[in-house]
């Protein structure tokens, strides 16, 4: 278990059974469950813990162990020069489920949903036996957090944040973040936000790209993001990004699912505004007969879509952010102007962020 030894300044940290002093950084390999030859995994955690006190964040990634975006936000996030003047502590983990990682699966090897098995137990199962651990070992010992996902396989996911709005630290983090949607979204029991917040621990949980694939405006809005909030939290020095138009809150999500089965072609694009009643796809059978035109039952932003051609009656297709008030000019200048500002940041052209 992390601890906290009682000094004038910083105080030493305690992860993993390896002693990090105020001002350096530390490697941590966490071991976790072996695998059936005997060998050992561990979990990869860098912590950065500064001289000056301050909050402790975490950030975490590849809880599901096929979502890559995250591993990649972390390993640019940590080359910050930003990061070598910190206040507080950053406890980074870019791989959290490992064994989904190696096998390039979601679930870990006992087919469980490892965000779905908090807090789980020493004794319980391997899913349950880690995120005990990640609670005890990281979460307990932090302010606050940033967990970080994209989309399901065939999946692609708009970038946004989905956290407890009603609250008020944690919306003005959220908007920090700077992403052009975020939804207002219920913890879901077993989840890791669930968890965190029993403990009193606001964490935003970041979506965008999709499994078993980079998407590079993704990662550079996670990269962004993160160093929003920490510069919000006075982690950093530095100016935050602001966007130009501000993120829109959806209190609801709705999705378009396939009301017949065969090959589906999607005819608009992630972040679109669409009205109800508007053609977003096609599905016919092979030979081109029997189109099904796929139609929205409601207004909103294109939010989530699948990609794979090949669809079943009932598959979820389109994922609608619902926002109040329904249509808005500006919600389709907001995203168009994110994707502008994320691809012509000269931030990104900076040697260390490659």
């Amino acid at each position: 278990m992390a601890t906290h030894s009682s000094t004038d300044r910083q105080s030493i940290l305690t992860l993993g059974g390896q002693q990090v002093r105020p001002g350096t950084r530390s490697s941590i390999a966490l071991p976790v469950a072996r695998l059936y030859t005997r060998e050992e995994i561990a979990m990869p955690i860098q912590v950065v813990h500064g001289r000056r006190t301050g909050p402790c964040l975490f950030v975490s990634a590849a809880i599901h162990g096929d979502e890559l975006n995250g591993v990649e936000i972390i390993r640019r996030l940590l080359k910050q020069p930003a990061l070598n003047n910190i206040a507080g502590t950053l406890i980074a983990i870019p791989i959290v489920n490992v064994h989904g990682l190696v096998n390039r699966s979601r679930y870990l090897p006992d087919r469980r949903d490892l965000n779905r098995s908090f807090p789980g137990s020493e004794k319980s199962s391997l899913a349950g036996r880690l995120a005990n651990l990640f609670l005890s070992e990281i979460v307990s010992h932090c302010t606050h957090g940033i967990d970080l996902h994209t989309g399901a396989r065939y999946r692609s996911n708009l970038p946004q944040i989905r956290a407890d709005l009603d609250d008020a630290q944690t919306l003005h983090l959220a908007n920090a973040f700077g992403v052009p949607i975020m939804l207002n979204a219920n913890v879901r029991d077993g989840s890791l936000r669930h968890a965190a917040s029993e403990l009193g621990v606001p964490v935003l949980l970041y979506e965008g790209g999709e499994a078993l694939r980079f998407d590079e405006i993704a990662i550079r809005a996670g990269v962004r993001g993160i160093l929003n909030v920490m510069r919000a939290l006075k982690m950093i020095r530095g100016k935050m990004v602001t966007p130009r138009v501000p993120p829109l809150i959806a209190k609801n999500t709705s999705w378009v699912r396939a009301a017949d089965s065969g090959i589906f072609r999607a005819l608009v694009p992630l972040g679109k505004e669409v009205r109800k009643g508007d053609i977003l796809g096609v599905i016919s059978s092979p030979y081109g007969e029997d189109e099904h035109e796929i139609r929205c039952h409601r207004s909103g932003v294109i939010i989530g879509r699948c990609h794979l051609p090949l669809v079943h009656e009932g598959e979820a297709l389109f994922n609608l952010a619902i926002l109040p008030g329904g249509e808005s000019e500006e919600t389709g200048e907001a995203i168009t102007i994110f994707h502008q500002d994320i691809q012509d940041d000269p931030f990104f052209d900076e040697e260390i962020y490659s």
